[in-house]
């Protein structure tokens, strides 16, 4: 969730929230990052324009002892090729919200919203509400987990009509 996801709430991170724009960013009460860790599939995301024209995106997160690796990629679906960037997370005092940068020494918010019990799933945002992701450890979610994914996202004040869904090409799949 997601080449330059990160670098996206980088730049979000200029525009803070106010909490008056009607949307809750309230994070998830309790994250462990060790579940957390390891590969995402980007299934949905409000549009953007570092992921624009982008298929097969997907996120890598990986402990290290200087903190959070991040591996964002994504297929550009004009050329064909595999883009790549590397990024760090650090925590915060707030369980569910990490501060990533992929930019020297300028951090955003990345928000985990809402989070399926067995780790399967993450609804993500940032400090605007034009920001959003659903990520799945599998390329594609039943349409019922999505379906209630969907309705937890509306019910914190997104406008889901507004999500682009992500082709995860068969051929991606086996590349973990």
């Amino acid at each position: 969730m997601l080449i330059l996801l990160l670098v996206s709430l980088f730049l979000a991170g200029a525009v803070f929230g106010s909490g008056t724009d009607g949307v809750d960013r309230r994070t998830v009460p309790a994250l462990d990052l060790d579940r957390y860790m390891g590969e995402w599939y980007e299934i949905a995301r409000f549009d953007h324009p570092f992921e624009r024209g982008m298929t097969a995106v997907r996120a890598r997160y990986t402990r290290r002892p200087e903190g959070i690796e991040v591996v964002n990629s994504g297929l550009r679906t004009a050329s064909g090729r595999r883009k790549e960037v590397r990024g760090k997370a650090r925590t915060t005092s707030d369980p569910g919200r990490l501060r990533v940068s992929f930019f020297w020494f300028f951090y955003s918010d990345y928000d985990v919203l809402e989070l399926g019990e067995e780790y399967d799933w993450a609804l993500v945002g940032g400090s605007s509400p034009k920001r959003l992701w659903i990520l799945s450890r599998t390329p594609r979610l039943s349409a019922p987990t999505l379906d209630r994914i969907l309705r937890l996202a509306a019910r914190r004040g997104y406008d889901t009509e507004r999500l682009i869904y992500v082709e995860q090409p068969a051929e991606e799949h086996a590349v973990r």
